[in-house]
């Protein structure tokens, strides 16, 4: 069921962000709107992704990538049905991925998505 999970670092100077994990890690741009997006070339789905400060509220701390937009739905019916607590509705976005906010027990808020066909 999981494709992926990405951690999100902060994003308070995005170029400064892009040089530090390219020139440092090697780590090359896969996306820059609306996130940037870093990912391995000898592995993409290693990847860190850089919101800019304030895209979101409350920010995710990670992203769960399910596969599939019909996980999404199933992923989002079982925090339902367990009360949890969703704290960014379940959308598609125009950037191509349908996606929610969940927040684990401890707070955590997790981003769970997937990439539209």
């Amino acid at each position: 069921m999981i494709k992926r999970i990405h951690p999100y670092a902060d994003g308070d100077d995005l170029a400064a962000s892009r040089d530090f994990y390219v020139e440092v890690f090697g780590l090359e741009v896969a996306m820059e709107d609306p996130v940037l997006c870093l990912q391995s070339p000898a592995n993409p789905s290693a990847q860190v992704i850089i919101p800019p400060r304030g895209m979101e509220d409350p920010p995710p701390r990670f992203g769960i990538d399910v596969g599939e937009p019909a996980t999404v739905d199933a992923v989002h019916a079982a925090a339902l049905r367990r009360g949890l607590r969703i704290v960014y509705p379940l959308t598609d976005e125009p950037w191509g991925v349908r996606r929610f906010f969940v927040e684990d027990p401890s707070g955590t808020v997790i981003n769970v998505l997937a990439h539209l066909p």
